[in-house]
């Protein structure tokens, strides 16, 4: 009965039970996350699966033009409607002079959103660790600013965009406190004298590794805030040591890890060949890397083709899969459609194991952010 109510029912799937054939009817068997199911990420309840609008601005990577606000409207709209309601951005997402062009189309988009779902958005941004943010007093200042872009009077997800640890250590502690104040509304009103309620309503991180994320962790529990989420490339591309280990920790202290390019920036959507390749700087990346993914893209078409999915929706459902919370880029209506589709059902133990067979099989991997630390 739940397929019935579903506004666009041919983006799911529910599987029969064959277990009671004495039955006139097969009863559905209902999947683990439907998109209007939630989770918790701090006090916030999220879709199984939130999208990601690294593209929205974005002109060297993905080729972005203000004529594709229209349908990036449309990719909003349609994506509230069918229950996604975690949105995640940065203040840096945006080349040259659209810089913020990100944050200021996804607050347009809500304002203009018609419809009670509204109220349930979450948007979750990133600050970046500039090197001129020196104190936590310049790094509330970055949240005001992403404020004002949205123009809306909290932010969901507050997340530090990178670790400085590499490479100024010193600026790691100011960026730490800086999370800190725009999560204690006491510190925002020391800082800033006008805020009456913490600008952000949950704290995360981007681009952590395991050791880095257990100090921070340590840091801001010791101040009362307790850190939320942790956002790391995580794929059947990307998936090593570093990755596993910070989703044990995750799981461990109770931090909702979000998994960013979980189709390899596209190279594991079946789209591309090594003859057939993106423009711009990805088609490089992708030229290095294809020809070592055959049997990895063997067989992720396999399961689709065997449970009439794409696979794309194979990929993706195999991070819900594996517990982490998916936020693939979408940029097209089209491709909203394709990934609500991995939502509704789950892979099998088994459809798990060869994957995860195929993917150390494949001798190429994805280059790992150069800002991810240990």
């Amino acid at each position: 009965m739940a397929c019935l109510t579903l506004k666009a029912t041919s983006y799911f799937t529910c599987s029969s039970d064959t277990s009671l054939p004495s039955l006139p009817f097969k009863p559905l068997k209902l999947p683990p996350f439907w998109p209007w199911q939630k989770l918790k990420v701090g006090p916030l309840s999220v879709s199984p699966m939130g999208f990601g609008t690294w593209a929205w601005g974005n002109q060297l990577l993905w080729g972005y033009q203000e004529s594709m606000d229209s349908e990036l409207q449309q990719v909003f709209n349609l994506a509230v409607d069918n229950g996604i309601n975690l949105f995640d951005t940065a203040d840096s997402y945006g080349t040259g002079r659209l810089n913020g062009k990100s944050e200021k189309l996804l607050g347009k988009f809500i304002r203009e959103f018609q419809g009670q779902k509204r109220k349930d958005i979450v948007i979750a941004t990133k600050f970046a660790a500039y090197p001129w943010r020196l104190t936590p007093g310049q790094f509330v200042n970055a949240c005001n600013a992403s404020l004002d872009r949205m123009q809306i009077e909290q932010i969901g997800i507050g997340q530090l965009h990178w670790s400085t640890a590499n490479y100024a250590p010193l600026q790691e502690r100011a960026l730490w406190d800086g999370l800190v104040a725009m999560y204690d509304k006491r510190l925002v009103l020391l800082i800033e004298m006008s805020t009456i309620q913490g600008l952000v309503q949950a704290v995360g991180v981007s681009n952590y590794g395991p050791k880095q994320l257990l100090k921070i962790y340590e840091y801001l529990k010791a101040r009362g805030v307790p850190l939320c989420s942790a956002q790391v490339q995580f794929s059947l591309l990307s998936v090593g040591e570093d990755q596993l280990e910070i989703k044990n920790i995750c799981d461990s202290l109770g931090i909702r890890l979000i998994a960013y390019s979980p189709l390899g920036l596209g190279m594991l959507t079946g789209k591309y060949t090594p003859s057939n390749l993106p423009s711009g700087p990805r088609g490089f990346l992708f030229k290095q890397i294809l020809p070592g993914l055959e049997p990895l893209l063997k067989s992720l078409k396999e399961i689709a083709q065997k449970r009439n999915k794409t696979i794309p929706q194979v990929a993706i459902n195999w991070c819900i899969s594996k517990g982490t919370i998916p936020i693939p880029g979408v940029k097209t209506v089209k491709q909203v459609e394709e990934n609500l589709g991995a939502l509704g059902w789950r892979l099998s133990s088994q459809e798990l194991l060869q994957l995860e067979y195929a993917a150390r099989e494949s001798p190429q991997k994805m280059i790992q952010n150069i800002f991810q630390t240990r």
